[in-house]
């Protein structure tokens, strides 16, 4: 910092300081040097002037998803976010749809415990007693990948307005979860069919398609149209096909190789 410092060249930062009771902005003159980012003028704080600013970082590459924060107001990751691309005072603020522990650490734990109510992947019997390696398509394999890059920085719940202006985390589980769903719904080895599980619990209808996660995702996954809207297209086909609603009362039932998550099998829609 010795050559910034130098030449006189800084920036301000507000920050906002406080736990959950209550806070506010507190201004901080950071000696700003070329290729600085955000959590660089954190963390300069942090050693010279407030050793107790709390802050979570951990890679400082955008690929640990720890140091997410908003700033100016726009969720972002403050490792990726440069000082020298913002003007004038630049204020940093924790993520708002979650609990503040101190500063600008949030409790972020909620995603953890909804993480653990999708049944994780179950191949069916026989491709577990399938000798042979599993073949898949190439297409299958590219549409998983785009949804495995996801780092769970969490941003993507945090600008959801669902979560974030409606607080209805007991009816929606998220972007975040929309991809996980869909890593397991789209995997052609999958045995479970967890259509139910988002038209009810995880609460796919309330997503109304305003691709705000997307604009925010740090590994530009299209979350909107290649993950929630590929999975309302399947519930609708489902639950609301009436050619298929007819086929299933002629047949007698649905001979889909996927069986329902259970418990779910007959779960009224709470909304």
């Amino acid at each position: 910092m010795r050559e910034a410092e130098a030449t006189g060249r800084s920036v301000t930062l507000k920050v906002w300081r406080g736990d959950p009771a209550g806070g506010e902005l507190v201004s901080y003159e950071v000696p700003a040097q070329e290729g600085m980012v955000i959590l660089d003028a954190v963390l300069w704080i942090q050693a010279h002037v407030d050793a107790d600013l709390a802050v979570r970082w951990n890679c400082k590459a955008a690929k640990c998803g720890s140091c997410s924060a908003e700033i100016n107001g726009f969720p972002r990751l403050m490792c990726k976010s440069r000082l020298d691309s913002f003007q004038g005072d630049i204020t940093v603020t924790p993520m708002h749809t979650f609990p503040v522990i101190r500063d600008l650490v949030t409790d972020v734990s909620w995603n953890y415990e909804v993480n653990k109510q999708i049944p994780p992947f179950t191949p069916s019997e026989e491709d577990l007693n399938d000798a042979e390696p599993w073949r898949m398509q190439q297409e299958d394999v590219q549409r998983l990948t785009e949804f495995r890059k996801c780092i769970e920085c969490f941003l993507c719940q945090d600008v959801c307005h669902v979560l974030r202006n409606h607080e209805q985390k007991d009816q929606y589980y998220g972007p975040r979860f929309m991809i996980r769903t869909a890593t397991l719904e789209m995997h052609p080895k999958d045995s479970l069919d967890r259509r139910p599980m988002l038209k009810h619990k995880a609460g796919l209808g309330m997503c109304n398609i305003t691709k705000c996660c997307y604009e925010v995702c740090p590994e530009h996954i299209n979350i909107t149209d290649n993950a929630i809207i590929p999975l309302k297209e399947r519930v609708a086909d489902e639950y609301f096909d009436p050619v298929r609603w007819a086929a299933r009362k002629l047949t007698g039932g649905d001979k889909r190789r996927r069986r329902p998550v259970r418990g779910m099998e007959d779960a009224p829609d709470r909304r």
